[in-house]
Parts: C-alpha cells; sequence; structure tokens
C-alpha cells in the first residue's frame, strides 16, 4: 500500500478551527529505517510530540474540526520548519549525532521532500483553502523537564504577529488552574511555528500554536479532562458563526 504521509479529518463545513498535528508520529516510511545509534531517540520529543496526535484527534472528533497530522517523524523532515532551516534534518540531538541525517545525499533530501514534506503542506493548504478558517491551530507537547529542572507551566500558547488571539486564549485556559503561560516554554516568534503561520497568513487567518507538557499529554483521563476545557476555551475566543449560505 503506497505510504500516505498525512491524515485527515474533514470536520464540519463551518468549522472555523483547522488544527496541525505536525510532530505526530515518528514512523520512518520505505526505504529508511532507524539506524541502531538512534533507537535511543524512539518515543521521545526527537522522534516526535508523545501524547499530541491523540490529543488532535480527541478535539477534532469532540468539535468536529478539520485537522491534518503527520505520519513520519520530524528526523526524517520537519514539516514545522521552511526548506531552507538548518534543522529540516536535524543532524544532532541531546549532544549526540542523529545518524539518520549524517551525510544525507541530494538524491535523499530531494526524495524526503517530494514523498512527506510537500504532500503534508500540500494537504494543509488545500484544508486551509477548504474551510477559510479563523484560526489555524497547531498541537505540539514538550517536555517536563529542560537540561534535569522540571517545568513549572503546564500549557503554552504560542504566537507570532497574532498577539491579542494569544493573550485570549491564554486568558481562557488560565480558569482551567493550570499554569498557563504566552510564548512558553519557547516563543512562536522567529520561525518555531512556520506551518500554522505560514498557511494562515496565505488565507487572512490567526495563527495559534498549543504547547501541552507531555507527562500530562500522554495521560487518557488528563485529556479526556482537558479536551472539554480546551474546546471551550477556544469556543470562547473564535465561536462557531454557523452554517455557511
Amino acid at each position: 500500500m503506497p505510504f500516505q504521509p498525512f491524515l485527515v479529518a474533514h470536520g464540519r463545513p463551518s468549522a472555523p478551527i483547522v488544527l496541525t498535528c505536525d510532530h505526530a508520529s515518528e514512523h520512518l516510511p520505505d526505504p529508511w529505517r532507524w539506524p541502531t545509534e538512534d533507537h535511543r531517540l524512539l518515543g521521545t520529543h526527537w522522534a516526535s510530540d508523545p501524547g499530541a496526535q491523540q490529543l488532535t484527534w480527541e478535539l477534532a472528533s469532540l468539535r468536529g474540526l478539520p485537522a491534518v497530522a503527520s505520519t513520519f517523524s520530524r528526523l526524517l523532515i520537519d514539516p514545522n520548519r521552511p526548506l531552507d532551516s538548518p534543522t529540516l534534518l536535524r543532524d544532532v540531538a541531546d549532544g549526540a549525532p542523529v545518524m539518520l541525517n549524517q551525510r544525507v545525499s541530494p538524491a535523499d533530501r530531494e526524495e524526503r521532500i517530494e514523498r512527506c514534506y510537500l504532500p503534508y503542506h500540500r494537504a494543509l493548504a488545500q484544508m486551509v483553502a477548504t474551510h477559510t478558517p479563523r484560526l489555524v491551530f497547531a498541537m505540539h507537547t514538550f517536555t517536563p523537564q529542560y537540561e534535569g529542572t522540571p517545568r513549572e507551566v503546564a500549557v503554552g500558547v504560542l504566537f507570532d504577529r497574532d498577539e491579542d488571539a494569544g493573550a485570549r486564549l491564554t486568558h481562557e485556559l488560565r480558569k482551567t488552574g493550570l499554569v498557563t503561560r504566552e510564548n512558553e516554554p519557547w516563543s512562536g516568534k522567529g520561525g518555531f511555528m512556520y506551518a500554522a503561520q505560514h498557511h494562515a497568513e496565505a488565507h487572512d487567518a490567526l495563527a495559534l500554536e498549543l504547547e501541552v507538557r507531555q507527562d500530562l499529554a500522554t495521560d487518557p483521563r488528563f485529556r479526556a479532562w482537558f479536551t472539554v476545557r480546551l474546546a471551550e476555551a477556544l469556543d470562547a475566543c473564535f465561536p462557531d458563526p454557523g452554517p455557511r449560505r
């Protein structure tokens, strides 16, 4: 069966939000294989965003939102980076070489772009063009610790240009009692939410990225509770306009 580099949920025609999940999978399609030395990265944030795919599909199902998720590892090629990014094919992780990305030939790089990166972006572009949403909303997760220090923040709302939208959603999510901060654990500025920003700007939509701490995002009980709270916060900020005539 041919490799499909993305999965989609079509959602309601009037849905005001399109979801993206750029780092949903750690899968490597044929002909690529994980080198033995890279097995240390499987199950970690280097290969995918644990919990992000489940959170995306559960939110999409709850509110009938359209969504596009990748089916290939971010280490094969990162769809949340522009093609000229130095981390498009990351060659170092946790201070050690990523063997998958050592001495990548021009032909190999081009195959990754043609088979994975471009089809994913075409699918996302088509979804945004079809729904013309108010918001393109990227779903990501982050590690509970950074360089051995526990992270206090539970949820981050990232933005580049759309500061007012980011502030509104942060305000709503703080009502849950979770420690929620703007542009943490890192900033959405400077190209770090490329996929959502790129496709939102093409259709005059807003772009935000959600970052959820991975120990929470991988807990089914937390997700069941948080998905409802997140949906309520999004409804407050980006209400459904109802069926389009």
